[in-house]
């Protein structure tokens, strides 16, 4: 793929790594590339970071055909930058696309442009322990016209920011309400997908969850209400009689890469994992009897979230007694040593950009 670079007049500053924060930042450059109906994807370019003209007709802000992606490049101790499976973020957003009726991105056209953009902007990857660059792909219809159809042009982008450790105080455990009035996700609808809309209209769970004093909401199927899905933006795992408990992949849930990442260790330490599903009533039964030992949530931005409440119709599960469970912490260690290449990757899951 050729991309041109347009050079910006001006360079940032570049923020103090002890106080990134998340998602606060960003770099000078971001890769931008169209579609058109007829001509494919073309026109690669990095240019300076800032505005994006469109018309006020842009269809995506009417009929909201958007998806967008979430990854990391990490620095590794001897200054080498990693990637953590972006193949699995690229068959991802092609899924997406395919479900909003637009453009793919070929895989390997992903993956090429996100590391030819953080290659571009690799003195931004910060250097301190916990620290990483992210990286926002996302795809958006471009197409000037009012009505409801698949629109015949996109636009690629993909920026990047700076960010600090999740938790700036360590791994800490959070309390979620588990919501059954609203509902995230159908058969047959997008909860597979990672498009806008999804989290849009879980922000009224979320909102009505922090009035509450609960930090993230758990998520129960759309139908009966009692099957257990997943929490606001994670995956989620529960360690029940020494066995893993959690959401199929089945058309309601996010196929995350952590959580992935995270089948695939624990079924390799030995222990049973359950891709299936299960009611909210086994899991509150199961915290009744003691029998529920540790609960986590997985996703790229925090890698591994200690839950240690759960609230479900007033009753309260007390997890671990609110402490980070020796699993959790042990998972977190783990994929946090992989992504930063301090520990052997005996998957092969990290892309090293040598651009």
């Amino acid at each position: 793929m050729k991309i041109r670079v347009e050079k910006a007049e001006q360079l940032k500053v570049k923020p103090d790594e002890d106080k990134l924060g998340f998602g606060k930042h960003f770099t000078d450059y971001m890769f931008v590339m169209d579609y058109d109906e007829g001509q494919g994807w073309h026109d690669a370019r990095i240019v300076p970071f800032g505005p994006i003209s469109m018309s006020p007709a842009s269809m995506v802000l009417h009929y909201a055909q958007e998806t967008f992606e979430g990854l990391k490049a990490y620095r590794t101790p001897d200054d080498r930058i990693l990637l953590f499976r972006p193949e699995m973020n690229a068959k991802r957003m092609r899924n997406s696309n395919k479900r909003l009726c637009m453009a793919e991105i070929p895989e390997e056209m992903f993956v090429e442009a996100v590391e030819t953009l953080v290659a571009h902007e690799k003195e931004w990857i910060p250097h301190l322990e916990g620290t990483s660059l992210y990286i926002r792909p996302f795809i958006f219809a471009t197409e000037v016209a009012v009505g409801v159809h698949p629109a015949i042009s996109y636009k690629f982008i993909i920026i990047l920011s700076p960010v600090g450790n999740y938790y700036p105080e360590g791994v800490n455990p959070i309390k979620i309400y588990v919501e059954d009035e609203y509902v995230r996700a159908t058969k047959g609808g997008t909860g597979f997908t990672k498009c806008g809309g999804n989290y849009a209209s879980s922000i009224a769970a979320q909102e009505k969850a922090g009035k509450l004093g609960y930090t993230q909401v758990l998520w129960l199927d759309g139908v009966e209400r009692k099957y257990v899905e997943e929490v606001g933006t994670m995956n989620v795992m529960f360690k029940i009689d020494n066995e893993i408990y959690t959401a199929p992949i089945d058309g309601t849930v996010l196929p995350g890469v952590t959580r992935d990442s995270c089948i695939a260790l624990l079924k390799e330490w030995g222990y049973k994992v359950h891709e299936e599903h299960f009611t909210i009533d086994f899991l509150m039964k199961a915290a009744r009897e003691g029998k529920l030992e540790e609960a986590f949530g997985t996703g790229t931005a925090a890698v591994i979230s200690p839950v240690g409440e759960l609230n479900y119709k007033g009753e309260i599960a007390m997890i671990n007694d609110f402490k980070t469970g020796e699993l959790t912490q042990k998972l977190y260690d783990t994929l946090t040593d992989i992504q930063w290449g301090k520990a052997e990757d005996k998957f092969n899951w990290t892309y090293e950009v040598k651009r």
